[in-house]
């Protein structure tokens, strides 16, 4: 066989993926950071779908769109009932 005619495999190196919860918290303090209310930006976002309702400040837009919104809004009840759940 020549040099050409075996297949020949690829790591391709991919820059790291933001969990949900980093997302949500650097999110957050973008939000925070432009004087709107994180709750409501992040809660219109979710329901809706909506980037725009996410500022472009600190590249929060762009990083809230590579997570799905059902894993942020499966990492938002896990830190609840976390917090009250037994309680």
């Amino acid at each position: 066989m020549g040099e050409y005619e075996e297949t020949r495999f690829f790591k391709v190196k991919t820059e790291k993926q933001n969990t949900a919860r980093e997302v949500i918290l650097e999110v957050y303090r973008a939000l925070k950071e432009k004087g709107h209310n994180p709750v409501s930006q992040i809660a219109g976002y979710l329901i809706s779908g909506d980037p725009t309702y996410i500022t472009s400040h600190r590249n929060a837009r762009s990083l809230v769109r590579q997570i799905e919104r059902d894993e942020i809004l499966e990492e938002l009840v896990r830190a609840y009932v976390e917090q009250y759940g037994d309680k």
